[in-house]
């Protein structure tokens, strides 16, 4: 049986276009750890980068929108393992911006 006081695990908020465009960045750039040279895959993060700006601002965030622009400026760095790691914890930093505005935090 289970015990009445232990915590419920976290919800996590519906998946709405910009939640989706997170999660598809950061699945293309952990891509990158296997292929770093893929300009195919840097072309959509680049893509996908200008539609989560767009997308943010249009809903009057105002740190998102930022944060892509800096990562636009990764992704089209020289590929390096650094850089790599600069794309997934920033699409990590995108998603749990998403989730905080989406759980009425932000």
């Amino acid at each position: 049986m289970s015990n009445p006081q232990s915590p419920k695990p976290p919800r996590q908020p519906l998946m709405d276009p910009l939640g989706q465009l997170c999660a598809d960045g950061k699945q293309a750039a952990e891509y990158l750890w296997q292929v770093p040279k893929d300009a195919a895959v840097r072309q959509k993060i680049l893509e996908i980068l200008s539609q989560i700006g767009t997308a943010s601002a249009k809903q009057g965030r105002t740190e998102m929108p930022r944060l892509a622009e800096e990562l636009k400026i990764a992704a089209q760095a020289t590929p390096s393992p650094q850089q790599v790691e600069v794309l997934v914890d920033g699409f990590d930093r995108l998603t749990k911006l998403w989730q905080a505005a989406k759980s009425g935090l932000l």
